[in-house]
């Protein structure tokens, strides 16, 4: 992902972005039942480096998994690239944890754009806090380790429905994350912008009590003058 693309990505919403992809006939890249920790923060754009969990078997998957520093999930935490933002595959589980405030620390001050899983975090007040975007279903207190078993990184993954590979883009903001293959992320940047551009425009003629007939699509020819004249006088 050129810098250019993901600066345009930093500044349009996901609706938009989900807008853009439908148009190509992409119907399911956002992903359900992911919220932000901390909706304040701006938006999350990284491309993907992935983690999978798998259900955990009590005999391969011991408190002391973490003693092992080849271990998966430990890996995916220092290797994940600056820039880049890790997505985890739990199943949609969140009766365990998916990771927690030090990990998540250790991406932060590692450079990472951001973390998603599909299943919950554990420590998620201090996560909220921290300055990298987080996204998970809901807190989850357990270990990981009771219920999951890190297994793959960087490979195609499943997240909240959703098929992530390696390298897709990924933008989140104040209402959850979608997924763009990599391909397309230039194109899908161009347009989110221009969309949203007019939709501001639309937003505020709405707001001084105009009729969205009309206006939103612009099937007037008035309304496709106003546009124009608007995005003028406002320079974009």
């Amino acid at each position: 992902m050129n810098s250019t693309t993901k600066a345009k990505l930093t500044g349009v919403s996901t609706a938009t972005l989900c807008t853009a992809l439908f148009k190509r006939g992409l119907r399911n890249q956002f992903i359900q039942d992911v919220r932000p920790l901390n909706p304040a923060l701006p938006n999350m754009v990284g491309e993907a480096f992935t983690l999978r969990y798998i259900p955990a078997r009590e005999d391969l998957n011991p408190i002391g998994a973490f003693l092992d520093r080849s271990h998966p999930q430990r890996k995916a935490v220092e290797e994940c690239p600056p820039g880049a933002v890790l997505v985890i595959d739990s199943r949609k589980d969140a009766r365990a944890a998916s990771a927690g405030a030090i990990l998540v620390s250790r991406l932060m001050k590692r450079g990472v754009a951001g973390v998603v899983t599909d299943g919950g975090f554990r420590d998620s007040p201090e996560i909220a806090a921290l300055t990298i975007p987080a996204y998970h279903h809901r807190p989850s207190a357990p270990t990981n380790l009771t219920l999951h078993q890190a297994l793959d990184i960087n490979r195609p993954i499943g997240c909240g429905d959703v098929a992530v590979w390696p390298g897709d883009v990924v933008v989140g903001d104040g209402e959850g994350v979608v997924v763009i293959p990599a391909a397309l992320a230039d194109e899908i940047a161009d347009e989110a912008v221009e969309m949203t551009v007019f939709e501001d425009f639309v937003t505020e003629k709405v707001l001084e009590g105009r009729s969205i007939l009309g206006l939103y699509p612009p099937t007037e020819e008035s309304s496709r003058k106003d546009f124009e004249a608007w995005r003028k006088a406002k320079d974009r």
